[in-house]
């Protein structure tokens, strides 16, 4: 048996782009030619209601249209999967409802079409405020277009966000100090700042496996962490997570019932979620490849390869992964009561003599700003 927490929502991925960029693992695909998005969003309705017969009666909180590119979708495909939704299960009437959106996509009509639709917080894959490194990164917009996109969703929605990437090739500290207040200057309430990262399978991977992609060694890429924090704790928007910062109360829910380990459907291909089926925790994954998932949809009446049936361990596990990367914390009863186990004093006091984790007074155990940089090992450590 597992312990809900009473947060549930909706995941819906929209696996087409413009492009690929060269550091993107992600589900993303190019398709040229015709394009039946009817087709699709069929198959989403469909998909949904297998989902809600799965899980039924849950209220949801928030929905989150990542991809890929989902701003290429159009205002009345948005509304009808919402609709689906909606009809599907409760939907809180203060959910948070965010589309992810890259500039070169963005108009004014389209970025109204979707807040009518019902999408009330955008994120914007912005990824650098200059030209050159923009370029580098694969993305097709300008930094003048990113500033108009930033304004007008800001105009728009209640709610909004952008990304930046740092820690790049040939990047300085000085030159990341100057983007970054520019970007706290332009931001309001939310930003996602991430290091730049290798990943299998990318662009990036193999031009690093070959000598032609340099990134900072260990100790500037700490650097690069420690004055992020220490600029946007100064500019009001502290991390509340590893990469995420936000002015108090602006927080992106959708991410937080992750982290805080809640229950979420994967919607579209090669989702991911995590159900409570029976009173049990159930991992899912959908068919990754766009139209093989859309024949699964069609024949099966959902798209799902993966259904496995998490133990106590392995929640455990996920459990601390997800919420060591939150400021908060984790709550060391609430581990015991998803994984039936303790976390070992021993290994808590260990970590507290290098200075990588603390207790909050409400009793959280949290990692400290000294510990991010090694958060991999320090779960390793707690979760042995």
């Amino acid at each position: 048996m597992t312990t809900p927490n009473d947060l549930f929502g909706v995941y819906v991925h929209w696996p087409f782009c413009a492009a690929k960029c060269p550091y993107c693992d992600f589900n993303s695909h190019v398709h040229r030619g015709p394009f039946d998005e009817e087709a699709f969003v069929e198959g989403y309705k469909r998909e949904i209601a297998h989902m809600a017969a799965l899980a039924p009666g849950r209220l949801v909180q928030s929905v989150f249209f990542g991809g890929g590119t989902p701003s290429l979708m159009s205002p009345q495909a948005v509304g009808a999967i919402l609709d689906a939704i909606a009809g599907a299960w409760q939907v809180d009437p203060g959910a948070e409802v965010t589309l992810e959106a890259n500039p070169t996509s963005v108009e004014a009509d389209r970025f109204r079409g979707f807040r009518t639709a019902g999408v009330n917080r955008v994120s914007l894959g912005v990824q650098s405020l200059r030209d050159k490194p923009l370029a580098e990164l694969g993305r097709r917009h300008s930094v003048d277009e990113a500033v108009a996109a930033v304004r007008l969703a800001q105009s728009i929605f209640e709610r909004s966000s952008f990304d930046l990437i740092y820690a790049r090739p040939r990047q300085t500290l000085e030159d990341w100090e100057d983007e970054l207040k520019e970007a706290l200057w332009l931001a309001r309430g939310h930003v996602s700042l991430y290091q730049l990262t290798i990943e299998q399978g990318t662009r990036y991977y193999d031009l690093f496996n070959a000598g032609k992609l340099k990134l900072p060694d260990e100790d500037l890429a700490a650097d690069f962490y420690e004055l992020t924090q220490e600029l946007t704790a100064s500019a009001g928007m502290p991390a509340y997570e590893i990469s995420n910062h936000a002015v108090p109360g602006q927080e992106s829910r959708h991410n937080m019932l992750y982290w805080r380990y809640g229950e979420y459907a994967g919607i579209g291909p090669g989702a991911h979620g995590r159900l409570l089926v029976n009173h049990q925790r159930h991992a899912t994954a959908t068919e990754r490849m766009p139209f093989d998932w859309l024949k699964r949809v069609a024949a099966d009446g959902h798209g799902m390869t993966t259904d496995d049936i998490l133990t106590w361990e392995e929640q455990g596990d996920e459990f601390l992964v997800m919420g060591l990367r939150l400021k908060e914390g984790i709550s060391p009863s609430r581990f015991m009561a998803i994984s039936g186990r303790g976390i070992s004093e021993r290994q808590i006091e260990t970590l507290k003599g290098y200075g990588f984790v603390e207790t909050l007074p409400n009793g959280n155990i949290r990692v400290t700003d000294k510990g991010f940089p090694v958060l991999d090992a320090v779960v390793a450590d707690l979760a042995a």
